[in-house]
């Protein structure tokens, strides 16, 4: 059954889930605002995927399956700590009729809810995950070496796979770009980069040469030495504000010493 959800708000958006009788999704530690009583709500280590063990072979039963899963659910858990992700997830299930509950992100901007038919999956930036229906499997995807250590994001993403909806967020506004509109190629910053879909290769290259220019670009341009270069066809959203711009920008306030009505150079703070 498709989960039925609207997503509200502007500035710092959320999600209001309305589940049937006994469907469940699931959420990252820490995403969750809310929930009706009869909603259930149980922390695991395993994602939905991790519980029937690598290769599904816990379904195997015997101590040996039993083994399999949990070293399948160590790993998995050790791949998320790795990635700087929450070692556990909260599991939401609801009881004797429709519940509702909420969840939101950790920082300002919007969300989207990511539909999933079982064939393309999809790739996202590191903590984008929100919930997403039990259906729907997380992963942890490596974007390679060299593209980590360039782009100053981590190489390490999030891979959805499945059935269902999953609901992730960004910082800022969104927008939904085709690859295809622009040639099958698109340069960003790599901090835009919210989600794209699997079969679009991501990596970061440097801006022009290592010459005059290139420093210039690098030392005042405000983007560094490189970009993310998206290549193929399929979808990409990217978003307005980086993370990197958001803490640039909290330190540049706290440190301009910004008090009382006028601010700035009339500032009122003594110290």
């Amino acid at each position: 059954m498709a989960l039925q959800l609207q997503i509200v708000g502007n500035a710092m958006q959320m999600a209001v889930v309305q589940l049937q009788p006994g469907q469940t999704v699931y959420s990252e530690a820490g995403k969750f605002l809310f929930k009706t009583t009869n909603v259930s709500m149980d922390t695991r280590l395993s994602t939905p995927s991790g519980q029937q063990g690598a290769g599904g072979v816990g379904q195997q039963g015997g101590m040996g399956g039993l083994l399999r899963q949990a070293m399948g659910t160590a790993m998995q858990v050790g791949q998320r700590m790795l990635a700087g992700e929450s070692a556990a997830f909260q599991y939401f299930t609801a009881q004797g009729g429709e519940g509702t509950l909420g969840f939101a992100g950790h920082i300002p901007g919007e969300m989207r809810a990511l539909e999933l038919n079982g064939g393309r999956a999809w790739i996202a930036e590191k903590d984008a995950f929100i919930a997403a229906e039990s259906t729907v499997n997380f992963g942890i995807a490596f974007s390679g070496l060299r593209a980590g250590m360039r782009g100053g994001e981590g190489f390490v993403l999030e891979r959805f796979t499945g059935t269902g909806t999953v609901l992730i967020g960004g910082a800022g506004n969104f927008i939904d770009l085709e690859l295809q509109d622009f040639g099958g190629a698109l340069q960003v910053h790599t901090g835009c980069i919210v989600a794209f879909e699997e079969g679009i290769s991501y990596d970061v290259q440097r801006v022009g040469a290592l010459n005059r220019q290139g420093v210039m670009n690098a030392m005042f341009g405000g983007d560094g030495l490189s970009l993310a270069t998206l290549q193929g066809h399929g979808k990409v959203i990217l978003q307005s504000m980086t993370l990197e711009g958001l803490a640039n920008a909290l330190r540049k306030a706290e440190g301009s010493d910004k008090e009382g009505a006028t601010g700035g150079l009339f500032s009122t703070r003594v110290e």
